[in-house]
Formats: C-alpha cells, structure tokens, sequence
C-alpha cells in the first residue's frame, strides 16, 4: 500500500544508508530462524535484541514493514463486520464512525504532555504517541487522547467501581423469589446515595429508576416496577452504574431465581464464560475485535446468537464513551487497545436468534423478537501495560 512506502517519520532519526543494509542482511539471515522458532509473524522481536531503545526499536518496526509489510501484526485486513448503532446512538452511545479522520499529531518536544502529568512531552508520552502514530499510518484506528485515562483519573474511577461493586453485592445477599423490581431500585438508590454517590441512570436521556432489571426475555434496560415479581425460575440481569465525584463506573450480573430449567441456567453460565474469552483476549497494542471474535465464537459454539445492535462502551469520565464495543468484530479489526482505555464487556447472548425490538409503550425495554431468554454479564475493564484490570463486576 501507499502508506508502506511512505519515507521514514522523524528524518533526525533516520540511520546512514550502511546501518540500513545491515539491518535488511539482519532481516534476510533470520527469517528462516524466525520460521523454526515458529515466530515468523513477528520477527521483530528478534531486532529488539540489537536495538534495546524505544526510539531505534520502533525505527526497525518501520524498517522492516518497508522491507516486508506483512510480518507487522497490523498489515491484516481490516475491513469490520457493519454493525447498526442506530439504536445506541438513540439511547446517547458514543458514535465512533469517523473517528479516525482527524490525523494525530505529534507535540512539541520540550512542550507540557498532554497527560497533565507536568512533565515534558519528551519525557512522558512522546514514545508512546510515535507508537501509536506508527499504527495509525498503518491505517489502524487507534485512540484518541480523550480516551486514555490518566493515572489520577483511573484512581478516581476504581472509587466509584468500589461502590457499584458493593451494590451488586448487597443486591447478590437479598434478590429472592417474591420480591418486586422496584424493591432493587430501591435498594439501589438507597446504598448509592447513602455512600455520596449518584445512581448514573436516573434521569439519563429521560430512563425514570436507578437501575435496569432485565427479566428472561427481556434484553436490557428493564424498568423497575412494582408491579414485576420475581418468579421462581425467572433469570434476571441487574444493571448497575454509579457516579462518584463525577466519575462513573458501570458494571451487572446475572441471577438465577431459586431453582431455574438447565437450558436458562446454561444460557446464564455461557454468557458469563463469554465475558471471560473475551476479557482473556484484551491486551495491550491487540485489537478491540480480538475480544469481539472470542465472545462471538463461544456464543456460537454453544448455539446461541449474540445481540447485534447494542453493545459496550467506554466509560468513566461519561456514562458511555467511545469507544462503542460490538461482538461480531473480527480478530485483528477494530481499534487498537492501549493502555489507560477502560471500556466494558457487556455482550448480551440470546438462547434463540438475535433480532430485538423496544418495547413501543416506555421507549427503553429490550426484548427478543422471539421471546426466548437472553442474558447478560457485564464487566468494566482497565487496559494496562502488563495486561488488564477488572476494575467493576
């Protein structure tokens, strides 16, 4: 492509023309070690070995993609599964189409990071930045500034996960056949706000409770009422999110109402290991549809479908940011995962097909067109440098 033979970034980086031939005598030799060691898709591990500084390594990576495009892991194809967002967009998710149209651009060395960390670009974020601007000339979609949390804003976040998480445990003690939903709204509303916290749905985009408590057939954003008793049988997803200080978290689980059939039970037990596949595919510099694929691939194994238009998303400073995360992604599509992005895993499973509709007299109940069960796990995840963590469940 074009942007494989685009001249080397950075001209005060660039080596003399004889380092230049070394490095490609270097690239010739060690392929066939590369293959024997079964690597060969990413022999520039073997160059970090001659080239142990940021700035020369990344060099080598630009090198070698001129020298052979495919062996960078970015150099797949990127076309993604179309997904319609139009519902998400209604609800107030973070559109992400386009976001890639704007280029990023490098700051001035000596001038203050943009992480508000005090320190100089050059001694912050410039080696991650010309990382990331390596990717995006590759033509990945990669983050934004906006998206990536800095470490006195992730500190402030695991706050408000520490007490959506002590919501869902005191919903966990005290949810038993026979109680109405209104019940857990209330409860709810009441831990929320006695710990000086806020419950971030109420009141979002016109959503009347604390929470959303979806029953069976019903998707998601089930309104608390007192008229809905839990049954014994019925399964039911709790959705809880939560605003400290302005900064949110956003996490739910399922729960089984005293003894439910095998086939709900097993829906339930299913979705949750989705969640985990997919969390198990989140790393730092992979691919969003990484995770995508391994939810949809576990789902479809076991028989059943994934909800298309309604997915994750990134949260924290705002109840739904971008990135907006689907299920039907590809591996290796998608945008690049970083570290300092938290987003959720929130994939819904559905027993029969994956058609939804809303529900026409309150505007926000989802439920499948064919009336059979769905459920849902939702995690919040932190991408960090070692690997993840899981800061809401």
């Amino acid at each position: 492509s074009q942007s494989d033979q685009r001249p080397l970034q950075n001209p005060k980086n660039k080596l003399k023309r004889g380092s230049l031939t070394v490095l490609i005598l270097i690239h010739i030799f060690i392929d066939p070690f590369c293959i024997l060691l079964q690597i060969y898709s990413r022999p520039y591990y073997i160059y970090y070995l001659f080239f142990p500084f940021s700035r020369e390594f990344l060099l080598c990576l630009e090198i070698c993609s001129v020298v052979r495009p495919s062996l960078l892991p970015e150099n797949i194809n990127h076309d993604i599964v179309t997904e319609d967002v139009s519902f998400e967009k209604q609800k107030g998710y973070p559109d992400s189409v386009g976001k890639g149209d704007k280029k990023m651009e490098l700051l001035e060395r000596n001038a203050p990071c943009w992480c508000g960390s005090g320190k100089k670009y050059k001694k912050c974020h410039e080696a991650f930045d010309e990382k990331l601007k390596m990717y995006e000339n590759k033509g990945v979609l990669i983050p934004t500034h906006d998206i990536i949390k800095t470490p006195s804003q992730i500190e402030k976040i695991k706050e408000s996960a520490k007490i959506n998480i002590a919501v869902l445990d005191y919903v966990a003690e005290h949810i038993q056949a026979g109680i109405t939903t209104q019940e857990i709204d209330d409860w709810v509303y009441k831990i929320t706000t006695e710990a000086g916290a806020i419950p971030a749905p109420l009141d979002y985009e016109g959503y009347p409770k604390s929470v959303c408590t979806s029953i069976n057939e019903q998707v998601c954003h089930g309104i608390p009422s007192e008229d809905i008793v839990l049954q014994e049988g019925d399964i039911i997803n709790v959705d809880v999110s939560t605003i400290l200080d302005g900064y949110f978290s956003d996490s739910s689980r399922m729960f089984c109402i005293g003894e439910v059939s095998p086939e709900k039970q097993r829906l339930v037990d299913i979705t949750k290991e989705c969640v985990e596949k997919g969390l198990a595919q989140v790393k730092p510099w992979g691919f969003l549809g990484d995770m995508s694929q391994a939810v949809y691939d576990h789902a479809h194994a076991n028989g059943y479908s994934v909800v298309r238009e309604i997915g994750g998303h990134g949260v924290g400073l705002e109840f739904h940011e971008d990135p907006w995360v689907g299920y039907i992604g590809k591996a290796g599509t998608g945008m690049l995962l970083v570290p300092g992005m938290i987003f959720t895993i929130e994939p819904m499973i559905n027993m029969g097909g994956p058609e939804i509709f809303v529900d026409d007299s309150d505007g926000w109940t989802v439920y499948t067109e064919d009336g059979k069960p769905s459920a849902q796990w939702e995690i919040m995840v932190l991408v960090t440098e070692e690997g993840t963590e899981v800061l809401a469940y």
